[in-house]
């Protein structure tokens, strides 16, 4: 190379040597001045958080994503949305309004980085009437700053010093909160010194705003990688500058936001611990309020230096706890007062502190809270109302209780919390002699002046809207979280004839559409069994009145007559009973059916039940029970096994659906809810189901399903467990000594050894069982024998039939008991079903759903919302005929029967009677001893309860039960009499509430609720 060119080589090296030097201090000058002021990332991050956007939308969203991981988002329901929200479209729910992301923002948070949007201060779940007014509130945490200037100035400046120095520094107006730039190069240094061994420990880099993210977004609030720190620091740096490009206020939302969610490990009774509001009351029993007032002189002037101390060390062993929380908040209280008393010096040195401050904390020790003395239980304060809406929530969503009062949800009720609130008063007054005196409750059959204490009342009252049965009041006097109107079992007497009575109805419906347009000839040619009473009378009728329609039917059917005659004996749930009246002269009556449930009769009632249950064996042509009648059909063991196998399925399936779902436990309820409380029988049916059970637990078995008075030996204890032992008897024989379907008492025992068996699996097993059920009854030697099981079989199987007509219309317990005492309430039953019953009837037999909670809001003012509401299908389960038919019936018995005591008292505001209707119901539950004559020689009172079941007017409806627990019930003699009285007492409350119209100021329908708009956000 010629030596001009080289010259020439070196002094374009010189140059570039120059350019790069100067392009190298611009840059480095630039750098600094952007590390300085943030100008050009403010305005890029300003403008791209710009594009993370989202707006509400109506129906279901195409376009969002919610977070997965994340104590925060877990704790408020943002994780498990996806969930919730299909858990509550199966329970007819339906997606009213929800989010739809952004497609930057679709982008960001799909690359793990977290949605930039104010997050909320407090949260937890809210429950609204149904006029939009709070009934509810729970606030997570339960106190918290609500902005920067309530910080006290002592409390900021520490948590700055010693977390995040420079945070709020003024001269640097743009300053990104996410990232201490020194701090952040000494944490990465020492990270590569710890990765190559040149050190033991790291330095943290985590400013305030990155550590937010972290015990907020981050899985389990925890950095366990460089992936995730980093997802911190861009997360926290967009948010920053959400708003705009000056984050001064931002930076205080983040002293803020810190202070009010910082973790602080967990305690008895309370749960976690969040911020600083609720780690001082919880771990210190410290009023927050208070320790603020402290530590802002202007707002204590006069505090000693002994409580200011105290008040500041709490705070800040606060803020050192946070590093650890489980560790120095337990077993490392001494390393946490060390530290304390290290950092209380360094903060004297700085002048964060007075001297004067920080040698008075240095003497001082702190008292943490004894649980044993001082337990930190979070009460809830609600009524019964709104404990019976938050346990629905609960099952709707599967959340315990714990964690739905977490979730960031506002739910709305159909309560009226005015009208709540009334009544639960009223009733809780009504414990005052002086009161009840006034209101009418003293007196025969009623109550004394001197036990008015001793009872308690229950009240739900519900509206028909045109699309659900709205649930206005429920409430009781108790102050237990039971709820009696949904969660009881209460033999209520006369309730039981009205069920019976429907039935009857329906039946005598079902015979019309089946019987009418025949002429004469073609009914004479039916063939009725002789013990099918109402089938002969239906078409008796039917040939005395050809052309008669459905109403002019059933109206003949309500004044067809019983004997009330007791003398009768009745051979019923496997054995012979006798039954009586409540009132001796009715014994020589022969009443009309409506006069029966007028003066609430019983034996008519028990004839009634007995000719529904004969209809029910004989309701088709060629039924088992026609059939078996003639015992020298050689056709009959051919028909037997097609009907066995038929049949079989038949009942199998029944069955089935009984069981599904539930655990061995619940199902073992549910079959011993049928079982007689009889050791035999429940002995015959346990020792078939836990053949592998030992004695001990047999034993316990009796004594749980057993009344103590009942309670058998040891020595009888152990001859049933021999006798009854699976293997000792066929099992037609081991469920004929249960009294129970054999085909119940199989599959109840295959689920048991095979939990995980599906319908067809249970078919394939049965196949050998399904013919021994019935071929069984063919075998005994004696026909009188045979007859006697044919017969307690058949009863069986009616109550089957009888079980499912009660369930299509809202009976809620998953068996009857095979007896006409079930007409009598043998078999229980539950207000809140009560209710639903009558309110079917005032809608001319279409069934609504019950509503107690009819929208859920989700996450409101985050990317996450979403509103639902309860849509639900409407489905006739009672010819409008019969239910015209039942109103005029309850109509009757307010105006000349057991109720007439509410007749008259209910108005419309021009002062017309609105129609009430009603049926009362009275159970007094004891344990008799009976000796071999049939005298009762002991008895023990359980409690006892009466109910009034009524409509009021054209849309409102519900009960009210009076009931006593325990022994002392059998000091008391009231009748269904008192709780009509009590209704009518209320009225002055109700009566304003039950004006035609009203409802509609207080619950928007579904077409309101879909119209509603959402702008973008």
């Amino acid at each position: 190379m010629s030596k001009p060119r080289s010259r020439r080589w070196r002094r374009l090296h010189r140059i570039l040597l120059l350019v790069t030097t100067v392009a190298s201090v611009l840059f480095g000058v630039w750098l600094a001045y952007e590390l300085q002021t943030a100008r050009l990332q403010s305005r890029l991050l300003h403008r791209y958080a710009n594009t993370l956007d989202w707006s509400l939308g109506p129906g279901p969203s195409p376009a969002v994503q919610y977070p997965r991981e994340g104590p925060f988002d877990k704790r408020l329901g943002y994780a498990y949305l996806p969930l919730l929200l299909e858990r509550a479209q199966e329970r007819d729910f339906v997606i009213d309004r929800q989010t739809r992301f952004s497609p930057a923002l679709l982008d960001f948070v799909e690359h793990g980085l977290y949605p930039p949007y104010r997050e909320k201060v407090q949260a937890g779940l809210s429950i609204l009437d149904c006029r939009r007014e709070p009934l509810f509130r729970f606030d997570y945490p339960r106190q918290a700053y609500a902005g920067f200037g309530d910080i006290p100035p002592l409390v900021a400046q520490t948590l700055l010093f010693i977390e995040n120095r420079e945070l709020l520094d003024a001269q640097r107006p743009r300053a990104n909160p996410a990232v201490d730039w020194p701090r952040l190069a000494a944490a990465v240094v020492s990270q590569a010194q710890k990765l190559f061994g040149a050190a033991e420990q790291s330095a943290g880099g985590s400013t305030l705003a990155t550590q937010i993210e972290k015990f907020r977004h981050s899985p389990d609030g925890m950095t366990l990688s460089f992936g995730e720190k980093w997802r911190q620091l861009a997360s926290a740096s967009v948010r920053a500058y959400r708003l705009g490009r000056d984050t001064l206020d931002v930076r205080r939302e983040v002293v803020r936001d810190y202070l009010n969610a910082v973790p602080l490990s967990a305690a008895p009774g309370h749960g976690e611990v969040h911020g600083l509001a609720d780690g001082l009351r919880v771990w210190y029993g410290a009023d927050f309020d208070e320790v603020n007032r402290l530590l802002d002189p202007q707002r204590s002037p006069d505090a000693t230096d002994a409580d200011r101390a105290r008040a500041f060390r709490q705070v800040l062993s606060l803020m050192i706890a946070q590093r650890r929380p489980s560790f120095y908040l337990a077993q490392g209280r001494n390393e946490l007062a060390e530290l304390t008393d290290a950092h209380l010096r360094l903060l004297a040195r700085s002048g964060i502190v007075s001297d004067r401050l920080a040698q008075a904390a240095l003497i001082t020790r702190l008292r943490f809270r004894d649980w044993q003395i001082d337990p930190s239980v979070q009460p809830v304060e609600a009524g019964k109302g709104v404990a019976v809406a938050r346990s629905r929530l609960s099952t709707l969503l599967k959340k315990p209780l714990y964690e739905l009062d977490r979730l960031d949800l506002s739910a709305s009720t159909s309560l009226h919390g005015e009208l709540q609130d009334a009544v639960t008063a009223y009733l809780h007054r009504l414990a005052e002699p002086g009161f009840a005196a006034e209101v009418g409750l003293i007196g025969a059959r009623l109550l004394s002046a001197d036990s008015t204490a001793d009872v308690d009342y229950s009240f739900t009252l519900f509206e028909r809207l045109p699309d659900r049965f709205a649930v206005r009041v429920q409430t009781d006097s108790t102050h237990q979280l039971f709820d009696i109107n949904e969660a009881s079992k209460l033999e209520l007497g006369s309730t039981a004839k009205f069920r019976t009575l429907v039935t009857y109805l329906e039946i005598v419906a079902e015979l019309h559409q089946r019987f009418s347009g025949q002429d004469a000839a073609a009914l004479r040619a039916l063939e009725i069994a002789a013990e099918d009473r109402l089938a002969a009378w239906a078409r008796d009728y039917l040939l005395g009145k050809p052309g008669a329609d459905l109403s002019t039917m059933l109206d003949a059917a309500m004044e067809r007559r019983y004997s009330a005659n007791p003398g009768e004996r009745f051979f019923t749930g496997g054995g012979l009973h006798t039954f009586s009246n409540f009132r001796r002269e009715d014994n020589g009556r022969n009443p009309t059916v409506r006069e029966s449930l007028r003066e609430s009769i019983n034996l008519p009632f028990v004839r009634i039940m007995r000719d529904v249950v004969r209809y029910s064996m004989y309701q088709t042509p060629g039924s088992s029970a026609e059939l078996l009648r003639d015992d020298n059909d050689p056709r009959r063991l051919q028909y037997l096994s097609r009907f066995a196998d038929r049949e079989g399925k038949s009942f199998l399936s029944r069955f089935w659906r009984r069981y599904r779902g539930k655990t061995p436990e619940q199902q073992l309820e549910v079959f011993f809810s049928g079982v007689q409380k009889n050791p035999l029988r429940i002995a015959a049916a346990d020792r078939y189901l836990r053949p592998q059970a030992n004695v001990e637990q047999f034993a316990a078995l009796l004594r749980a399903r057993l009344p103590e008075s009942a309670h058998p030996d040891a020595g009888r204890i152990a001859a049933l467990y021999r006798s009854y032992s699976r293997g000792q008897h066929s099992l037609s024989d081991q469920a004929y000594l249960a009294r129970v379907h054999p085909l119940d008492l199989w599959l109840l025992g295959y689920l048991f050894e095979h939990p995980e068996a599906d319908f067809e699996q249970v078919l394939a097993a049965s196949r050998e069982q399904r013919q021994e059920v019935y071929g069984w009854l063919f075998r005994s030697r004696h026909k009188g024998a045979r007859d006697t099981r044919v017969r307690i079989m058949l009863e069986v199987e009616a109550f089957l039939d009888i079980h499912r007509r009660w369930r299509r219309l809202g009976y809620p317990f998953a068996s009857l008991v095979p007896s006409y005492a079930t007409a009598l309430g043998s078999s229980g039953d539950r207000p809140a079903a009560l209710s639903e019953l009558i309110g079917i009837i005032l809608n001319d037999g279409i069934r609504l759903p019950t509503v107690r909670i009819d929208e859920l809001h989700f996450a409101a003012d985050t990317p996450y919302e979403t509103s639902l509401f309860r849509m639900g299908d409407a489905r006739r389960v009672m010819k409008p005929e019969v239910a015209r038919a039942l109103q005029v019936a309850l109509a009757d018995v307010v105006e000349n029967g057991t109720a007439r005591r509410v007749n008259g008292a209910f108005l419309r505001d021009d002062g017309t009677p609105l129609t009430v209707g009603g049926k009362t119901g009275t159970g007094d539950n004891r344990i008799e001893s009976v000796a071999a004559g049939g005298q009762v020689i002991a008895s023990r009172a359980l409690n006892r309860t009466a109910t009034f079941m009524f409509y009021l007017g054209p849309n409102h409806f519900g009960t009210l039960t009076a009931f006593v627990t325990g022994e002392a019930a059998a000091g008391f003699g009231f009748t269904s009499a008192l709780p009509v009285q009590v209704l009518k007492g209320m009225a002055p409350l109700l009566t304003p509430y039950l004006q035609d119209g009203r409802h509609t100021l207080c619950d928007p329908g579904p077409a309101e609720r879909m119209s509603r708009g959402a702008g973008p956000r």
